[in-house]
């Protein structure tokens, strides 16, 4: 092993490991959010209704939960560096398909392949923090994780405006170009692992099950997560449709530019994580839920207050942050040798509850506007408070959840 490869437990992380990692995170995972503020561009290119262009959106999402299900926990088997060049190899490929799709129905199919293979960012995450010490791992997570959203915010401007000059289909040539970026970062600096198992696939799988029976921890982490990532998703899934009504009536670059409200979450994340280490993983994942809650009640105002909207949406991106940090870290202290499998746990139900809150997010904002579209989503990220709260026991991975 190299020694620039080389990320130990003794030797800790240096600052430039951590941002390329955390930059490794940011370019992963924009894949799957360059075409938000487009949907009401590429609907209209290919003739059909805005509600119908969503479809991108909820696609992509599912086939994110499923490249997280059958590609992250060969993480545990195979050394993350190959299986994350794999990846990003076919993600490539995907964004060109996207690129010169011909008809709306084959862009959405590819739509979801891009998905599927977008999930070079959970491939690092468990990588990295599997070489941490436990004292640092909220701190670290929370880097990672403030650079994954980083791509995420970063995706929707750049977005915006290559879409409002060059048009939808030059946002989907970029990426693929930023992975061959990727590619060699990973190549050159993604750390190789010495703690792989030589299970079957099939066991592998069969695992997951597993732990998810064995773990109550991990149950409430991927109910939680799921609850609150649709909330967030219900959002920003219809955030480009009704910015484009009356009274705004925002063009691409002009909605693109609303993912720049993110760069004060991004600001604080490993703040975030070294507060989920002070203060206990259960108290951070309660306190991002009723944040999002708060959020939600900016956003019922942002049909007739722009800077109300901006709050909210401030509010929603701390608070599923803080939420998010604090089920990493808290699941990574259970089974040191299955963290890719105890993410691809989380990681699904996050996923699947953002396909889940697209569709909410888009039928409360169809039949109420900003008000449904809170309604939604409060009405989501207090039943993760509630199940956070209701359903913890001081069991014993619980007591070591609270160490860490």
């Amino acid at each position: 092993m190299s020694e620039k490869a080389s990320f130990t437990v003794t030797q800790g992380f240096s600052r430039r490991q951590v941002f390329l990692m955390a930059l490794s995170c940011a370019l992963a995972v924009s894949t799957i959010y360059y075409h938000q503020p487009l949907l009401p561009q590429i609907a209209s290119a290919f003739g059909v209704t805005v509600a119908h262009g969503s479809l991108i959106g909820t696609l992509t999402q599912l086939g994110y939960a499923m490249g997280l299900l059958l590609f992250v926990p060969l993480g545990d088997g195979i050394q993350p560096r190959k299986l994350a060049s794999l990846a990003i190899s076919a993600n490539a490929v995907a964004l060109i398909a996207c690129a010169v799709a011909p008809t709306f129905s084959l862009l959405a199919g590819c739509s979801f392949l891009v998905g599927m293979t977008a999930v070079t960012a959970q491939i690092i995450i468990p990588a990295v923090s599997g070489q941490t010490t436990p004292e640092r791992r909220g701190r670290v997570v929370g880097s990672l994780l403030g650079g994954l959203s980083s791509g995420v915010l970063l995706a929707r401007t750049v977005s915006g405006v290559v879409g409002a000059h060059l048009g939808w289909r030059a946002i989907f040539v970029f990426a693929s170009v930023a992975d061959l970026a990727l590619l060699v970062i990973i190549i050159r600096n993604l750390p190789l692992s010495g703690l792989l198992s030589t299970i079957r696939y099939r066991r592998l799988m069969g695992s997951l099950t597993v732990l998810i029976r064995e773990e109550r921890l991990l149950r409430i982490s991927a109910a939680t997560s799921f609850l609150l990532f649709a909330a967030f998703s219900a959002l920003w899934t219809t955030l480009a449709a009704l910015l484009a009504r009356l009274p705004y009536e925002f063009g691409p670059a002009a909605i693109g530019a609303f993912g720049l409200v993110g760069i004060l979450g991004l600001a604080v994340s490993p703040q975030v994580g070294a507060v989920a280490d002070r203060i206990g993983t259960r108290n951070m994942a309660s306190l991002g839920a009723i944040t999002v809650t708060v959020a939600f009640a900016f956003v019922a105002a942002g049909g007739i207050s722009l800077s109300c909207l901006i709050v909210g949406m401030v509010l929603l991106d701390l608070g599923n942050r803080a939420a998010l940090v604090a089920n990493q870290t808290r699941i990574y202290a259970l089974r040191p040798e299955a963290r890719s499998r105890l993410n691809t746990v989380l990681m699904v139900s996050y996923f699947l509850g953002g396909a889940s809150g697209s569709v909410l997010g888009g039928i409360g904002a169809h039949f109420e506007s900003w008000i449904g579209l809170a309604a939604v989503g409060a009405t989501l990220s207090l039943a993760a408070a509630a199940v956070n709260a209701l359903s913890y026991r001081q069991t014993r991975p619980a007591l070591i959840e609270e160490r860490a």
